[in-house]
């Protein structure tokens, strides 16, 4: 049991030649009667998989990493008033929980580094009762200080998030921050959710998949390669839901930004050959729309930005957004004079919460975090998100300032 990033190297190395083999590895060999693999989509998956399999099946060859005396574990005080994170080398304390064991203290420190980076923890037994340098730093919230009880529950809530990573229930971690996110939102305690928001941007940057930096020197055209495949594969899924679209060498994304319906700003952004094509983003501010109406506001935006055949034409639009804005969308394009058939337009959405494609008949398609057509439609709903929300912000601020000096 192990892993590996390219696992046909990894699996060849054991039946390239029997007479290399020795020992344990030649009687591993002659045993094996099925190979199994689970792709996972980052480095931090495949660590925290690996130990938890381990754990589950107990595998001959991998004994050492069964004793817990030897390898390193996680160890989580969960009973205790002020839960902290610590290791250790086996499990001596009925009051804690432990994950693990790890294949080495490296790789073990290195999920423990990834998680604290999204989720601040105490890694003291007695922390003092006073704000320590990991707290400037960002990486403890020091309990002991707490002097209210939210703060307390806040902790809580870290520590079950951790404990469910490390359990290999991150879909569900993230489920539960969204959760808090928009229950934030919908109380307008916009700090807190933007806290929260911070927690999920980071899950995402730490399970994206992972490029070797030389790999970008054995092949110099690895980018390039990349977004093509990236390109592809998007035209090979859409077509399989009965869109046939051209190889989406353009692709233009739109979004939608407000603050309680003020100031309510869109965006365009383009992607050309995969790449961002900062020349060709525009701004919009929403004219005709009064009030939180996000389906609304994606109308009138497409309608606009069809009025423009100056400017080059998509193989592909994407909105943020699920069935609704994808709804109003093709309403901007049933009502426009366009190039295509209406009958099959070039146009997806990207629902938020599950990250699932929407097809202008209304479609769902899930698919893996690893596939390449989906990095490809997060990367541009993500630009044009971060491309509105500065717009608007801008907005906002300059609103603000005027009634200061009215």
């Amino acid at each position: 049991m192990g892993k590996a990033k390219d696992l046909k190297n990894r699996v060849s190395s054991y039946f390239a030649n029997p007479n290399l083999l020795f020992g344990k590895t030649k009687v591993l060999v002659e045993q094996v009667k099925k190979i199994k693999i689970v792709i996972v989509t980052s480095e931090l998956e495949s660590l925290l998989l690996e130990a938890a399999l381990i754990k589950k099946h107990t595998p001959k060859y991998n004994i050492r990493l069964t004793d817990g005396k030897m390898y390193p574990l996680i160890r989580i005080t969960t009973k205790m008033q002020y839960p902290a994170v610590l290791t250790a080398r086996k499990k001596e304390d009925n009051m804690s929980e432990y994950f693990g064991p790890y294949p080495n203290a490296t790789s073990m420190h290195r999920v423990l580094k990834i998680l604290r980076r999204i989720f601040p923890y105490s890694s003291m037994l007695n922390h003092p009762k006073k704000i320590c340098l990991y707290n400037h730093l960002g990486l403890c919230p020091c309990p002991p200080t707490f002097s209210t009880v939210e703060q307390k529950k806040e902790y809580k809530k870290t520590l079950k998030h951790i404990v469910g990573f490390l359990e290999g229930k991150s879909k569900k971690v993230i489920r539960d921050l969204i959760k808090e996110r928009d229950e934030y939102t919908k109380k307008e305690e916009y700090e807190n959710a933007q806290r929260i928001q911070e927690q999920l941007d980071a899950i995402q940057r730490v399970t994206e998949p992972f490029t070797n930096p030389f790999e970008y020197v054995t092949n110099p055209n690895l980018v390039s390669d990349t977004r093509l495949k990236e390109m592809k594969s998007l035209q090979e899924v859409l077509r399989k839901y009965g869109m046939s679209i051209n190889l989406p060498k353009r692709i233009e994304c739109f979004d939608n930004s407000n603050f309680q319906g003020t100031h309510p700003t869109a965006s365009m952004v383009v992607l050309t050959n995969g790449e961002k094509d900062r020349s060709q983003y525009r701004k919009f501010k929403i004219k005709t729309i009064k009030g939180p109406d996000d389906f609304a506001s994606m109308k009138e935006v497409l309608t606009r930005r069809l009025k423009h055949p100056e400017w080059p034409f998509p193989d592909l639009f994407v909105v943020d957004g699920g069935k609704g804005q994808v709804s109003a969308a093709l309403e901007a394009i049933t009502i426009s004079n366009f190039k295509f058939q209406i009958s099959n337009p070039p146009l997806i959405g990207l629902a938020k919460r599950e990250e699932t494609i929407i097809t202008p008949d209304l479609q769902e398609i899930y698919l893996p975090k690893s596939s390449p057509a989906l990095q490809l439609v997060i990367r541009i709903r993500n630009e044009a998100h971060r491309f509105a929300i500065t717009f608007h912000r801008k907005r906002r601020s300059k609103g603000m300032m005027g009634k200061l000096f009215t």
